[in-house]
């Protein structure tokens, strides 16, 4: 028998960390709360994170903010289409001193890893970046090097400017925890943002309020948090709805060409977990799948051809299927 109010008062107590953090993000970040919330539940649910957005919209601050929050490494790797896969894991490097070759780590050994315009760089780099995140590993000849931990990479799109990019294959996409799009600010935060970075010297101090070790803690308790059966019903209910919209009793079947893989379970179980650790509560709810659904789901739902031609997008088919899947 699950003891609710036992996991409740435990998860209560251990998330106390995460008002602390937002409150010391948010001396740097104005606004973007919805990236905020996004990059704490990738690094709580040990995944990564894919952002679209606008040049200027704080992403690069963001995650170096959390980086000097949490008290981690951050590394920043600019993606260019001369870039070599040996620039972001490292490489061997001969020393002709001693005659013998040393190894030369890249910028993947840190626990915050910003890739800039991942769309910038050939498929091969962008494989080599793929491959470290998926095994958490890397091979510099015959050695392996685990990566720090926590390890969390967010990679940004930038939307507008197409010229000169590679686009992500849906396979690779598909190893993102969530994607995440971000708009411009609205008139009040834009205010904010004038008055507070608008200065000869703005805030850059950032105090580390957690340490990485809280949020290693802090991941073998979302194990424990409570998902009722029909909560994990609901969220493979919604998952299949993705692959047969007709089932659901939605006419669309036309208009996705792939839905998405059981990968997509995983993850959005994972991440309304650790949804539901940030708002202090020790069981999933139905909106905790809701809030992060739509970001779990949004890059691994393919429009097809027809619905492209219809400008309907893979956001609007997966929140047709939130709308027609009967919550519990």
């Amino acid at each position: 028998m699950t003891n609710l109010s036992e996991i409740n008062e435990k998860i209560q107590e251990a998330s106390s960390w995460v008002s602390l953090l937002k409150t010391e993000m948010a001396r740097v970040i104005v606004g973007q709360q919805y990236l905020v919330d996004r990059l704490i539940v990738a690094i709580l649910a040990n995944g990564h994170i894919l952002l679209e957005g606008v040049p200027g919209l704080a992403k690069t601050l963001s995650i170096r903010t959390l980086a000097q929050a949490i008290d981690g490494h951050f590394q920043r790797i600019q993606f260019t289409p001369d870039l070599l896969p040996a620039d972001i894991v490292g490489t061997l490097m001969y020393n002709p001193q001693t005659a013998s070759f040393y190894t030369k780590k890249g910028p993947i050994f840190a626990n915050l890893v910003l890739a800039d315009e991942i769309n910038r760089a050939p498929a091969k780099v962008q494989s080599a970046l793929l491959e470290a995140m998926q095994e958490r590993q890397v091979t510099l000849g015959n050695e392996t090097y685990d990566l720090p931990s926590p390890f969390l990479v967010m990679a940004t799109q930038n939307p507008i400017d197409q010229e000169g990019t590679y686009a992500l294959p849906e396979a690779q996409v598909d190893r993102f925890l969530l994607k995440a799009k971000i708009d411009y600010p609205s008139k009040e935060e834009e205010l904010l943002i004038l008055e507070s970075r608008a200065k000869a010297n703005p805030i850059s101090k950032v105090n580390a309020v957690i340490k990485p070790d809280q949020i290693l803690a802090a991941r073998t308790l979302l194990e424990s948090i409570y998902m009722d059966p029909k909560i994990k019903d609901y969220i493979v209910n919604i998952v299949l709805a993705t692959r047969k919209p007709s089932a659901f009793g939605l006419d669309m079947d036309a208009l996705v060409a792939f839905g998405a893989s059981p990968r997509a379970t995983i993850a959005l179980a994972l991440a309304s977990k650790a949804w539901a650790f940030i708002k202090g509560r020790g069981y999933v709810t139905p909106q905790d799948i809701k809030t992060i659904g739509l970001d779990v789901l949004r890059h691994r739902v393919i429009a097809s051809f027809e619905a492209q031609a219809e400008d309907i997008t893979n956001e609007a088919l997966v929140q047709k299927i939130f709308d027609a899947v009967p919550v519990p």
